[in-house]
């Protein structure tokens, strides 16, 4: 069985693909890389192929109708064969360095006492233009270079999360919690490190940068217009979340830190949405934020009074232009900060 299995979901990838796929290859056989072609209309295909008859035993070529993002992640866990399971983006790639920190700890708590279910390591935005890069750690929240429950972790900064580069699950806890991605969506990575928490109970933080973050792209689904474009999808999956974490409830309240930490994630997704309708200026989009609002009023009462009277909630929700506007600057400092966008 190998160790780590990559999913490398490719649209039109032919530009780019090879610097991620050649950033794979240098965890030798202990890996499994799946490309999938979803759809491509480029070169993307032949590459893949190309790949998988130069490396016939460690990269996979999976080739598929297009079905978005979500449906070429769940076609990669799928096909994956490896303990644990990563997907990285064909514009990104990874860092060889922290890349063999990565499979070393792996390997060291593969088959141990206590079954590991996720790996977290940092992340570093690679954004144009930008000589300095902001590193996306979390050492200051979770234990380092130990196995930790939920009950250990500490206080995450307010906009700061495990993203989808952060991540490494187990495989098997992949295929057992029933996730399944929205086709033709965009945003579901946010749904990817969701749904799988609850069932996450040991975890290990290993403080390497080892995930590089593309950004910058004019045609990127996280450049702010693109964003507004498509908002429909995005609240799409903020209300996926919302039924997630209020059908789940019972289930994780008693596991208070899971439970903060979920709500906060959720509170940030929302934010996200109600600013970007708000940006976008239109009667029909400010309509929208408001029945998204009540949306999750309708969906959890409970849960609503936490968001829309917390502070991000307040912020998003004050009343008439000056309120809109005073929303809009606060999201311009978050987005500095946090290179968002």
């Amino acid at each position: 069985m190998k160790l780590l299995s990559f999913a490398v979901p490719c649209y039109n990838s032919a530009a780019y693909m090879a610097k991620c796929v050649e950033s794979l290859l240098k965890g030798g056989e202990d890996v499994e890389i799946i490309i999938v072609n979803d759809g491509s209309s480029d070169d993307t295909a032949r590459i893949a192929d190309e790949y998988a008859t130069k490396y016939p035993t460690i990269v996979k070529a999976v080739h598929k109708e297009n079905g978005g993002h979500g449906s070429a992640v769940n076609a990669g866990i799928e096909n994956a064969t490896g303990l644990f399971f990563k997907v990285v983006d064909s514009d990104d790639w990874v860092k060889e360095e922290a890349y063999m920190q990565i499979l070393d700890t792996l390997r060291s708590l593969a088959g141990g006492e206590k079954v590991l279910d996720m790996l977290i390591s940092n992340f570093v935005y690679e954004k144009v233009g930008e000589n300095r890069h902001k590193v996306m750690r979390y050492k200051h929240a979770l234990p380092q270079n130990q196995i930790f429950t939920w009950q250990e972790v500490k206080h995450f900064h307010k906009g700061q999360y495990m993203l989808m580069h952060s991540v490494i699950f187990r495989t098997k806890l992949l295929k057992e919690c029933g996730l399944k991605l929205p086709e033709h969506t965009f945003y579901v990575d946010n749904l990817y490190v969701y749904e799988p928490l609850p069932f996450v109970r040991n975890m290990y933080y290993l403080d390497v940068n080892f995930y590089r973050y593309y950004i910058g792209r004019s045609d990127q689904s996280v450049n702010e217009d693109i964003m507004i474009g498509r908002i429909d999808q995005q609240i799409k999956v903020n209300k996926l979340m919302i039924d997630y974490l209020s059908d789940k409830k019972s289930q994780i309240a008693g596991n208070k830190k899971l439970y903060q930490y979920m709500i906060s994630y959720l509170d940030i997704i929302t934010t996200v949405s109600s600013i970007l309708l708000i940006r976008s200026g239109t009667e029909e989009n400010l309509s929208k934020k408001q029945e998204l609002w009540d949306y999750l009023k309708k969906k959890d009462w409970v849960l609503y009074r936490r968001l829309r009277y917390g502070l991000l909630g307040q912020c998003m929700n004050l009343p008439g232009k000056g309120g809109r506007k005073i929303s809009v600057e606060g999201y311009k400092i978050c987005r500095r900060f946090f290179n968002f966008n």
